[in-house]
């Protein structure tokens, strides 16, 4: 971690001021995406707060929406509470795919110490999204709750849009200027707006999990004009200079390596339609541009009805950026095969062009697209993959951490740390148990993570850091884990790798065939955790899906 001088100065006067907490969770986005991490789109607010707080430079996620939103919430790994993959039912051999009531959620356990609990944005952990049950965000602890518990669906007509309990996709319908990302962040300004209206005596805690940059690239027109020209130099030239920025942002090392372009990418000299190349990366651009309006509303909010000051804020994307394309050929497949309905018309009764078709220039709505592995691969600039996988590119996050009252600020950390962690930071910080008991009265599962608070609070990553920890994923069947500087991983049906994350984190160099003995040893470790944790083998997802006649798109 990076020292400064500055020090809170009113931070033992406070210490009795239980602060306000805001979680924001962006969807699918890379690690360099973020202006402060090195991107090109224009996003002053989570600048502003990354510069002035904590960023970290190896936060890892979970690499895939759902369970990366099971984790983060309960501060378990996803497969002991139920999401293993998706929100698909897979019972009784598989993942149940809804949030199991033997875990702690962040709202359950803040609203056991005194906070009131709000959310606006995408749930996507409950299996059945039109019957609540005890998976909805209402059953889980948020007092109140405006969104979708789907993972994906227009930004101008929302699928499965829900207040409270009560379906409101008539709320977008009705509304000729409706886009979902200003929808979530003006429902959470008003959560703010009623709560210092109605119970500013009580802390509160406000969940926020945009859907963009999600898929389908859906970006108002006035922000995609912003990026006109932006990208004209093209996915090669643009990792480059990201990863120049990376390095004098000090969140790689100065002489860390960019990950060679993917193979299965052209070079942008040889890639066809560039103009059309070029309006999906500005679509994105855009995406990520609305978002950080939104965030920058929501601050300004709690700047002016509450102290924010003594907000803790932390900003973390569920996965790396996404390479799922929507061939124009076979998006039906594509999209139903996660569940969703495809959109035939606009509001206005025009007929939507599904699929990512050269003809047809993203961002309305009456096209529905995803900005593809090319850009992906610029998104997660300078690691290997995307979302799915468990390379760095899958899994690595943008993680930010701001709360003036209670840490040093200008800081970068880079020790590792991960989603299980965010849960017992939260309850560290407002001064809340983790409860005995979980939602279904069974005793409360052990976490798997541990506060930041110590390390973020002491300015101090080196005496912090615990070189014997260790980090585990997998997603359908691929598979990681780490300790200290070694990382082993496999993609499934192949060998496992190992690299020295901290001379090599573009993941270029196996040193699986030098060190035998480290392999077979972190090996022996994963398998432990994957035994505990209930981690179902990929053969029999697959021979389930078989069974039943369906598979999950392997994107």
């Amino acid at each position: 971690m990076t020292a400064t001088d500055h020090h809170p100065s009113n931070h033992k006067a406070r210490m009795g001021n239980r602060p306000d907490i805001v979680l924001i969770v962006a969807d699918d986005m890379g690690f360099s995406d973020l202006g402060c991490y090195g991107g090109e789109a224009n996003t002053p607010c989570l600048d502003a707060l990354g510069r002035r707080g904590t960023r970290f430079s190896q936060f890892y996620n979970s690499p895939r929406c759902s369970p990366s939103r099971a984790s983060l919430l309960t501060g378990q790994y996803p497969h002991s509470v139920g999401v293993g993959i998706l929100n698909f039912d897979d019972t009784p051999e598989g993942y149940p795919g809804n949030l199991s009531g033997s875990s702690v959620t962040i709202p359950e356990a803040l609203s056991q110490s005194g906070y009131v609990t709000y959310m606006s944005g995408k749930w996507h952990i409950a299996s059945d999204m039109y019957q609540p049950s005890s998976a909805w965000p209402t059953r889980r602890g948020f007092d109140h709750f405006f969104g979708t518990l789907d993972g994906a669906a227009s930004y101008y007509r929302p699928h499965t849009l829900t207040r409270g309990e009560e379906n409101s996709e008539a709320e977008a319908a009705q509304d000729a200027d409706f886009y979902y990302t200003d929808a979530i962040a003006g429902n959470a300004v008003g959560f703010i707006e009623d709560h210092a209206a109605n119970r500013a005596d009580e802390p509160m805690f406000l969940y926020v999990p945009f859907t963009a940059p999600h898929w389908p690239l859906h970006a108002r027109e006035e922000d995609i004009a912003k990026y006109r020209g932006r990208f004209g130099q093209g996915w090669d030239q643009l990792r480059q200079q990201r990863l120049q920025r990376l390095r004098r942002e000090g969140l790689i090392d100065a002489d860390a390596a960019l990950s060679a372009r993917d193979p299965q990418v052209p070079a942008w000299d040889e890639a066809e339609h560039k103009d059309w190349e070029v309006r999906r990366m500005e679509g994105y651009a855009a995406q990520i541009d609305r978002l950080d309006q939104g965030v920058q509303r929501i601050v300004d909010s709690m700047t002016q009805h509450r102290d924010f000051a003594n907000t803790l804020f932390i900003f973390v994307s569920d996965n790396g950026g996404c390479a799922e394309e929507m061939p124009a050929d076979a998006v039906e497949d594509f999209v139903t095969g996660f569940g969703l309905p495809l959109p035939e018309t606009t509001k206005s009764g025009q007929p939507v062009v599904v699929g990512s078709r050269p003809d047809v220039m993203p961002g309305g709505e009456d096209t529905y697209q995803s900005y593809g592995r090319s850009w992906a691969n610029l998104s997660n600039t300078p690691f290997r993959e995307y979302k799915h996988w468990v390379h760095e590119g899958g899994i690595s996050a943008p993680f930010i951490v701001h709360w003036p009252d209670g840490f040093h600020g200008g800081d970068i950390c880079h020790d590792p740390s991960h989603l299980p962690d965010v849960l017992p930071t939260i309850l560290d910080a407002a001064g809340a148990t983790y409860p005995i008991r979980a939602s279904n009265g069974e005793p409360a599962p052990a976490l798997e993570g541990h506060s930041l608070v110590p390390m973020l609070r002491e300015n101090d990553g080196g005496a912090w850091q615990d070189m014997e920890r260790y980090l585990f994923w997998e997603h359908e069947g691929n598979a990681g884990v780490r300790r200290g500087r070694w990382k082993l991983v496999r993609k499934y049906g192949l060998d496992w790798e190992l690299y020295d994350i901290d001379t090599d984190r573009a993941e270029a160099c196996d040193r699986a065939a030098e060190h035998p003995e480290l392999v077979r040893e972190m090996a022996e470790q994963y398998h432990r955790w994957a035994e505990r944790c209930g981690v179902v083998p990929r053969e029999k997802v697959l021979a389930l899906y078989a069974e039943r006649g369906h598979a999950l798109p392997e994107g």
